[in-house]
């Protein structure tokens, strides 16, 4: 990239602060969209719940990436988190979609966040970015999550959805949870072992996010999964021996269910996502095993 003036969203989180962190070091600017009152000269006030942008602090801004959103595993699946999950993606991306395409010069590329939930449970069979969203709630609210930034690709934006799976690192996400386990001895499969887990090692999505800022050639989804996905008995076998720990001890099904709830069908259901336009654009992995992601969020 050359030296560019770009804003985010979701900048405290897990990808977002690990952006920021890897922009501003090659020499970017950087502006945060923040909920609160701003209080330094790199925030921008926003609120998605009330569709608001300050689209003026936007001005100039080459670039967006927007990754905020409710932790989808943060809480059990209540009626009402449910809501949260769903109005913290479509309110947001439409309200900035719209901040976007009313500036004089809006950017040239918003990679605005996406996940592999677009897809549902595909068992064993293995799927790109031309297969149909999945059904249940998560593929539902992927769908309407896409479809809120219309404004910004009518306004002619070149617009990247940025499907995500599951990211491999120590402070945040899935496996913040499942190493410390592992690292105790209390790691284990979970329910059959056989689903499918599409992960990406965070080096490797803040990478490909700063990839699909700089291809343009690159629209619409595009998959940022390592090139091939495993089973959760696999990721069990790799946790084990990066860690060098046993892995000895399943936990049922059921007992998944006890602890997630609802969430759990998502948990135990497989995805066997490919990356395969992030790889016809070029891109190239740091870590594309699993042992080699794990390895890395470990130590």
């Amino acid at each position: 990239m050359v030296s560019m003036k770009i804003a985010v969203t979701g900048s405290t989180g897990l990808i977002g602060a690990e952006l920021v962190r890897s922009l501003r070091a090659d020499g970017h600017e950087v502006l945060r969209l923040v909920r609160r009152r701003p209080e330094a000269p790199d925030e921008v006030a926003w609120d998605p719940a009330r569709q608001y942008v300050d689209a003026a602090g936007l001005a100039g801004c080459e670039a967006v990436v927007h990754l905020a959103g409710a932790g989808v595993a943060d809480h059990r699946w209540t009626a009402a988190y449910k809501k949260e999950i769903r109005d913290s993606r479509v309110l947001g991306t439409a309200a900035l979609a719209e901040a976007l395409a009313s500036l004089d010069t809006p950017p040239k590329v918003l990679v605005s966040g996406s996940a592999i939930g677009y897809y549902g449970d595909t068992g064993s069979r293995a799927v790109d970015e031309s297969a149909p969203p999945g059904e249940g709630f998560l593929p539902s609210v992927c769908v309407e999550w896409e479809e809120a930034a219309a404004a910004a690709q009518e306004a002619g934006i070149r617009t990247v959805f940025a499907r995500t799976g599951l990211v491999v690192a120590r402070r945040g996400g899935a496996w913040a949870k499942l190493i410390p386990l592992f690292r105790a001895g209390l790691g284990g499969r979970l329910g059959s072992g056989r689903q499918y887990w599409s992960f990406i090692a965070l080096h490797d999505e803040v990478a490909a996010l700063r990839f699909l800022v700089d291809t343009e050639s690159l629209s619409g989804p595009v998959n940022l999964t390592a090139p091939e996905p495993v089973t959760n008995r696999e990721v069990t076998a790799a946790m084990s021996r990066a860690l060098h720990r046993p892995a000895l001890l399943p936990v049922p099904a059921a007992a998944v269910r006890l602890a997630l709830g609802e969430a759990a069908g998502d948990v135990l259901a497989g995805q066997r996502v490919r990356p395969a336009r992030l790889l016809s654009a070029g891109f190239r992995f740091a870590f594309p095993d699993v042992t080699s992601a794990i390895t890395a969020a470990a130590h």
